[in-house]
């Protein structure tokens, strides 16, 4: 009998540009582009396996989804899955580690040097005519920042902090780790999370949210910031104090921020950031890149064939 394979938000991954070829080899697939919570239960019911992204499956829903016997979330972060409610009734979740390394990290550099050299800012003024009416050769919205010789603040040094070192170091800057586990490593200094805070040009997040990390950058440490420094979150939106953060914004506390996450995604339009102009935003898209999709896809269909085979990989619940 074939596997009845369900994606409940499709269109988070692919919106049309990839293909699921190699999931619909290895059972019967239905695509929904997304899926409304009170749908899910009606979607699911008959499938053996199903694929989700953002869309929940907790208790209420795993209680209602007997034939179900493998998850695999189309991401690295697991937190829309019932873990442990999983595990009691025999479902196996699995998830795709590492696939947006280069992507995120990539993209953790675009926000540092738009946040450093606005290279958008400046290519809308000179569409606006500016630079047609200056009566100089040259102009500057604001101030331009070398990055050599700068100090990169790292919380986090997984995959994706290691690359954004990596990068940082090319630039000429220093860097400054937080993380929880400390390896031998080269180039780099480790230190204490308030420490790191007062001594970096910039800080940038690349840690998991857990308890102990919600809102780990909270008014005090903004407080301890350097007035030129600047925040980049491409990790996850609660780290961030959000209201603490545009206070400081708007206080002039803080050089600038630059965010790919937020705590409410899409935000409400009254998002205390969204105005701010001191804060770039951009719509979680770090790991976008159609590399890193095809990626994500070819690794999701490959944990469905090795749960198949009787050997599931990725397995965050065994």
């Amino acid at each position: 009998m074939s596997t009845n394979i369900v994606i409940l938000d499709a269109a988070c991954a692919n919106p049309g540009d990839l293909s699921f070829e190699e999931l619909e080899v290895l059972g019967t697939l239905t695509s929904y582009p997304r899926t409304p919570p009170g749908e899910v239960v009606s979607r699911a019911r008959h499938a053996q396996v199903v694929l989700t992204n953002k869309v929940v499956l907790g208790r209420e829903q795993l209680e209602q989804l007997p034939e179900l016997r493998l998850i695999s979330v189309l991401a690295t972060g697991t937190n829309v899955v019932d873990l442990e409610t999983a595990r009691e009734r025999g479902v196996v979740v699995c998830n795709v580690p590492g696939y947006s390394t280069a992507s995120v990290a990539q993209h953790t550099i675009a926000l540092l040097l738009e946040l450093t050299q606005a290279v958008g800012r400046h290519n809308r003024s000179v569409k606006s005519g500016r630079w047609s009416r200056s009566e100089d050769f040259s102009y500057w919205e604001q101030d331009l920042v070398e990055l050599d010789g700068l100090t990169l603040g790292i919380v986090g040094f997984g995959a994706i902090g290691r690359r954004v070192a990596s990068i940082a170091a090319a630039l000429g800057m220093h860097m400054l780790v937080h993380t929880r586990t400390r390896r031998p490593a080269t180039g780099i200094e480790y230190a204490e999370l308030d420490e790191l805070f007062r001594r970096a040009d910039v800080v940038t997040l690349h840690c998991p949210l857990t308890e102990s990390t919600f809102q780990l950058v909270n008014a005090e440490r903004l407080a301890s910031m350097k007035r030129s420094a600047y925040l980049i979150n491409t990790s996850r939106g609660p780290l961030v104090d959000e209201v603490a953060l545009a206070h400081a914004l708007a206080t002039n506390r803080l050089a600038g921020a630059a965010l790919d996450v937020l705590s409410i995604e899409p935000p409400p339009s009254n998002h205390p950031l969204v105005a701010e102009e001191r804060c770039i935003i951009t719509p979680h898209i770090a790991w976008a890149t159609q590399a890193s999709r095809e990626r994500l896809l070819a690794q999701s269909a490959a944990n469905v064939r090795a749960f198949l085979a009787g050997q599931p990989t990725n397995v965050v619940n065994g």
